[in-house]
């Protein structure tokens, strides 16, 4: 047997590894970073990005100094060479995303920009419908505000502030909430709604349109290059089976 590993009292052999990893079900994420490897095999870098990769690399990773470059080293059992690689495979990673679906980025922006868009709403949730009419009548003729309302009534942990909440992504409420904030004005006060087993009352305060800026453009690559990732990784594990599209991830 080739020992392979030594840990505490115990010797792992090259032989055990692949049932370790698949116990411990640690395959899958072998396998995404070998088709990364895969899929980032044919880029180059300049000796100009090779610098600027790995000033980067430091930096996100706070190894600016000797001392920090070699704890990391002798913590993941990696060589400077394999540290130096990794860096450079950040830069190749972000390229390829950039030369697979950069030139797609608008048009993926504006088919999903319902569910990118910001939206700061105020929510009052109780279980009694009666409560629910009373709170909503009040607010209303103006003889409690929306937030002594939810501040004092609400049974949700949106009474901590005032039944404020956001900003968040328009797919992040309930459905139903959603739906109502969508075609909503700013200020709009919705009567209750029963949703499940609450009784809501909804007002939206504000809406943050999406803008397809630097981090919004990081963002949707991110999400392209990790349904990609799943689609592939599905495919290795259920060959047969067609590829799902992942939903959109929050912001």
């Amino acid at each position: 047997m080739t020992q392979l590993l030594q840990f505490g009292s115990r010797t792992i052999t090259a032989e055990e590894i692949f049932s370790l990893m698949a116990g411990y079900r640690m395959l899958p994420a072998l396998w995404r970073e070998l088709l990364i490897d895969e899929a980032i095999a044919p880029l180059a870098l300049t000796s100009e990005e090779e610098i600027r990769a790995e000033e980067q690399f430091y930096k996100k990773h706070q190894l600016t100094t000797l001392t920090e470059r070699q704890a990391w080293l002798k913590g993941y059992g990696m060589t400077l060479e394999q540290l130096k690689a990794l860096a450079m495979r950040e830069l190749k990673i972000e390229k390829f995303k950039i030369a697979t679906w950069g030139h797609q980025l608008e048009s993926y922006f504006l088919k999903y920009k319902s569910q990118l868009d910001k939206v700061i709403y105020s929510l009052i949730r109780t279980s009694d419908a009666g409560v629910a009419q009373e709170l909503y009548f009040r607010i209303q003729a103006g003889e409690q505000t929306f937030a002594e309302c939810a501040t004092e009534y609400s049974q949700g942990s949106e009474a901590q502030t005032g039944g404020m909440l956001g900003p968040v992504n328009m797919n992040v409420p309930h459905p139903g909430i959603a739906k109502m904030l969508s075609i909503s004005q700013p200020g709009q006060l919705w009567p209750p709604t029963r949703l499940g087993e609450w009784f809501v009352i909804v007002k939206l305060e504000k809406i943050i349109p999406a803008q397809l800026d630097e981090p919004m453009r990081q963002q949707l690559l991110a999400q392209l290059f990790e349904t990609w990732i799943s689609e592939q990784i599905n495919q290795i594990i259920n060959p047969r089976s067609q590829s799902v599209p992942v939903a959109l991830a929050s912001r």
